[in-house]
């Protein structure tokens, strides 16, 4: 993957990192770059391990009933 970069390349984008985000800022954008990456990583594990659904014996649920118009809410704006 990184194979096209090379050393000099790498050691630009360390220096470009420090100056864009300082050294004290590192360490916590590293540690949420990997906290990210773990919870896609147990999300997609979840998703490959979750077994198929069964079929659904419920009934579809009941439409939502109509509201009439003195139901809706009306657009009360506090005076200027």
């Amino acid at each position: 993957m990184l194979g096209g970069i090379g050393t000099p390349g790498i050691i630009l984008l360390v220096i470009l990192a420090l100056l864009l985000f300082g050294p004290n800022k590192l360490p916590e954008l590293g540690r949420a770059v990997g906290r990210t990456f773990r919870e896609f990583k147990d999300g997609a594990r979840e998703i490959v391990n979750e077994p198929e659904p069964a079929k659904r014996s419920e009934a579809p649920a009941p439409a939502a009933v109509q509201s009439t118009a003195s139901e809706l809410p009306q657009d009360r704006r506090l005076p200027e």
